[in-house]
């Protein structure tokens, strides 16, 4: 299948969301990728369930709802009730990750689970069957337009191979430092799914973007 692309909201035109969300909408991405920070789990803020109703009513792409806050299992219902398709939550923020897996399905969502950079990906062993999608971060997770962390290629690899060997149906997503360089590499090791922002939303035509990126 081809790359399967979600460009993230947190790089797009705040002062004119409209007019970013209805390129999206005209363009070939796939997903809608919304980063939500807490200050807590991640040294950043970004924004809450309000802005997240507005976009889901404008948007007509999935969206694509990834928690980098503590305890996330707090808000399922509020995700669910956006309408959303995915909610990812940080295998670091869970205590009880089966569980929240299992409350995330119950509310009618795929769910995600993301990994730090840190995170070594042996760690999903005993929940890679139970998720429908692994987040791999390529960068720290807190702030957009970092660079890409070049070991994220090598453990994109070893998550296809985990998922291989389990049977999991899991994709697997990458976000952070996403371009048209690294995401030739990162497709090459096994990833399905890019998540791209300042490298769509800043570039002279994004909708240009989105098609190439689907086509590396």
């Amino acid at each position: 299948m081809k790359t399967l692309i979600s460009p993230s909201l947190l790089s797009a035109n705040f002062l004119d969301l409209k007019t970013d969300i209805e390129m999206i909408n005209n363009s070939e991405a796939d997903w809608l990728h919304l980063d939500i920070m807490d200050g807590v789990f991640v040294p950043n803020i970004s924004f809450g369930f309000p802005v997240i109703g507005a976009v889901a009513k404008a948007c007509k792409k999935p969206l694509d709802v990834h928690l980098m806050i503590v305890h996330p299992e707090n808000y399922i219902k509020q995700v669910a009730e956006t309408g959303a398709m995915m909610m990812n939550v940080h295998y670091e923020a869970c205590v009880h990750l089966h569980r929240t897996v299992q409350q995330i399905h119950d509310a009618g969502m795929k769910a995600g689970v993301t990994l730090n950079p840190s995170t070594p990906v042996h760690m999903l062993e005993d929940i890679i069957n139970d998720v429908d999608m692994v987040l791999l971060m390529g960068v720290n997770p807190g702030f957009g337009g970092q660079k890409f962390i070049p070991h994220t290629v090598e453990k994109t690899r070893q998550l296809r191979s985990l998922i291989n060997r389990t049977g999991s149906k899991a994709l697997i997503q990458v976000d952070g430092g996403v371009n048209g360089d690294t995401a030739k590499n990162l497709v090459e090791a096994g990833a399905d799914v890019l998540v791209s922002g300042n490298y769509v939303f800043k570039s002279e035509n994004p909708a240009k973007t989105i098609h190439d990126l689907k086509r590396v």
